[in-house]
């Protein structure tokens, strides 16, 4: 290997960024197995995010694990397809990036399919191609690729997954990624990219040269508001898998529901307003939120 990065530094940045999601990844609280696992999965979701996005280390390291050269690294697309040809070497043969070395015995010990990572593969490659969503259901169709996939694959990991807590978990895992979108509009429209329905946008007399404004004016914050509220119910309609489920593990997915909700207050607290910069929850506004989901008052 010839990249500046060492390939465990290259592994440990990626998993690095567990701490700055809406929601916990693989809390102390977990059975070692499942943490090390649930971070194995992590770490090809982030990893495919910054494939996606053009956020990977600086060198070209990860392009050089992937065999794709120094001249082909700033090709998103052929970055995705490099990486979706090494996932498929975690279940025939041996993968070549070290992310994906640590995802082969988790896929193997918990009997994971291609389906979930080849979906988050999809997303991102979609992000490369769609850029503008028309209607809310050509978001939900995007959400099942991008989100959907992460949260079948915990409940495989931890072996709980049946058709009504698939239901329940995707219902969640939408509600975050609306969520997400809503925080990082400002950050999305400066790679061309709007998540927000255009027959919303254009419901509440928004134009894209709006979302471009330091602060948001009324039109905006109402759209965000409408958006947010659809992410509520999203979260209240999923919340019944966390007393699903028992133990440890209904302590993490109660972390997730949580995770929503604590953002979808900090946008509110925000007065709607998320183009200054993504309005985050504080740490005790996240536990308030998992204390109401666990005592069944919400």
């Amino acid at each position: 290997m010839t990249a500046t990065t060492p390939a465990p530094d290259l592994e440990r940045a990626t998993l690095d960024k567990a701490t700055s999601e809406n929601f916990p990844v693989a809390p102390f609280f977990l059975p070692r197995d499942w943490r090390d696992d649930l971070m194995a999965v992590y770490g090809f979701a982030r990893l495919v995010d910054d494939i996606g996005d053009g956020d990977l280390a600086p060198g070209g390291a990860d392009a050089e694990l992937l065999g794709v050269s120094a001249t082909d690294a700033e090709d998103r697309l052929l970055l995705l397809d490099a990486f979706e040809a090494d996932l498929r070497r975690v279940f025939d043969a041996t993968p070549h990036h070290p992310l994906l070395r640590r995802l082969q015995p988790v896929v193997r010990r918990r009997g994971l399919t291609p389906e979930p990572f080849l979906g988050l593969i999809a997303a991102n490659r979609q992000d490369q191609l769609v850029s503008r969503y028309e209607t809310y259901d050509d978001l939900l169709a995007y959400c099942e690729l991008s989100a959907n996939p992460v949260g079948r694959l915990v409940l495989a990991v931890t072996g709980t997954s049946t058709p009504e807590r698939i239901r329940l978990s995707d219902a969640i895992c939408t509600a975050l990624q609306i969520v997400e979108h809503l925080q990082d509009v400002a950050e999305d429209l400066a790679r061309d990219r709007i998540y927000l329905p255009a027959e919303d946008m254009k419901r509440f007399h928004v134009r894209e040269s709006d979302l471009s404004a330091k602060t948001a004016g009324a039109s905006v914050r109402a759209l965000v508001a409408y958006e947010a509220q659809r992410a509520r119910d999203l979260l209240n309609e999923g919340a019944p898998l966390v007393g699903s489920v028992h133990g440890r593990l209904k302590l993490l997915l109660a972390g997730f529901v949580a995770g929503g909700r604590a953002a979808v207050r900090a946008i509110a607290a925000a007065e709607y307003d998320v183009l200054p910069g993504p309005p985050k929850p504080g740490k005790v506004q996240l536990l308030r939120e998992a204390g109401v989901i666990l005592r069944g008052e919400g």
